[in-house]
């Protein structure tokens, strides 16, 4: 499966008494999907999904899986620290039509997450999910960081396509990139070069594009055209390696990365993914330039402040933001006027 370009991590939205706010759930993957972003990840870290109950995730899931555009990828965050939670969680996202597992690394007992544990994680995960898996390395949250070595050698399983590195490395991607240069796969997409999912398919009712012409007798004499399938062709894809640092994004493509999966996306995706654009045209000039851009606003946003101020970065661009669960503090007045700031003339 095709995984390029950029995915917001989407934020769980909140009332002031911390229950689900799901109107703004839908209000927020239906604005998405009206951007350039290849995709939605539902759950991730910027969704307070370990903030959530079970039933909360599985609620989240769904609402945003109804609300999403078809032609979006759709990656379900369902990482939990055993294995056989994160595959029901898994098998759950499955069932409703989700496209892809994220599993963050289990990282609670930290002096036994030794590179065995990691393989034997990932491949009994990876073996038993209905869903290819990508990794997910967030070690300023976990206080782990697996290996790049672990990586290279789980990158040979065939059900784990990538991984979301968030570890803000240059040259540990560049490292994953070059170990897992030998492995090709054949993922199908569009005409366009755009990703082609089974559940994508599925709704186009073929999987071999084309189209069907509705017979005569059917209609009184009459045949009609109906509208044309999903047409189709293959794009070889190695191991693909997205990163989390939006102010890194340029200098992680420049190196292999094939797209990110960006905090900072939430509140300025179209921003984002113009750097990407401009990356994937080779003017590199202007990447550097829409990097430069947003460099200090993410920077600040998404890593300093962290989840409360993008939901406030949010807030400002029209998407619904508004607080988070404890222990997450909503920002002061000076932080909000410092976001304000440096969101300015970051409006999309």
């Amino acid at each position: 499966m095709l995984l390029h370009g950029i995915l917001p991590p989407i934020t769980t939205p909140f009332y002031p008494d911390g229950s689900l706010y799901f109107r703004k759930l839908e209000h927020n993957v239906e604005r998405y999907s009206k951007t350039p972003v290849a995709g939605i990840v539902v759950l991730g870290s910027t969704g307070e999904s370990i903030l959530l109950s079970d039933q909360e995730r599985r609620d989240v899931l769904k609402c945003a899986r109804e609300h999403a555009a078809p032609e979006k990828v759709l990656v379900a965050g369902s990482g939990i620290e055993s294995a056989i939670e994160t595959l029901r969680l898994t098998e759950y996202a499955a069932s409703l039509g989700y496209d892809v597992a994220m599993v963050r690394t289990p990282h609670y007992y930290k002096r036994q997450m030794l590179p065995a544990n990691l393989l034997a994680f990932y491949r009994t995960v990876a073996d038993r999910s209905p869903l290819p898996v990508i990794i997910y390395n967030f070690p300023q949250a976990t206080g782990y960081d697996i290996p790049a070595e672990v990586v290279i050698e789980l990158a040979e399983h065939p059900n784990l396509i990538g991984i979301k590195e968030s570890a803000g490395v240059i040259e540990k991607v560049k490292k994953m990139v070059e170990g897992t240069r030998h492995i090709q796969r054949t993922a199908t997409v569009t005409e366009v070069f755009n990703a082609v999912t089974p559940r994508m398919l599925a709704a186009a009712g073929s999987t071999n594009g084309g189209s069907d012409v509705v017979p005569t007798s059917a209609l009184g004499g009459t045949a009609v055209a109906t509208p044309p399938k999903l047409k189709t062709r293959t794009k070889e894809v190695g191991y693909q390696v997205l990163v989390g640092s939006a102010h890194l994004l340029k200098d992680s493509l420049d190196v292999g990365a094939v797209g990110a999966i960006l905090a900072f996306a939430c509140a300025a995706p179209t921003a984002c993914y113009e750097i990407y654009a401009a990356w994937k045209e080779g003017d590199m000039a202007l990447a550097l330039e829409k990097q430069q851009r947003i460099v200090e606003a993410s920077l600040k946003v998404g890593g300093e402040l962290g989840i409360p101020g993008v939901k406030y970065a949010m807030d400002l661009n029209g998407y619904y933001g508004g607080p988070s669960r404890l222990p997450l503090l909503p920002l002061t007045a000076d932080q909000k006027a410092e976001v304000g700031r440096l969101m300015a003339n970051i409006r999309n």
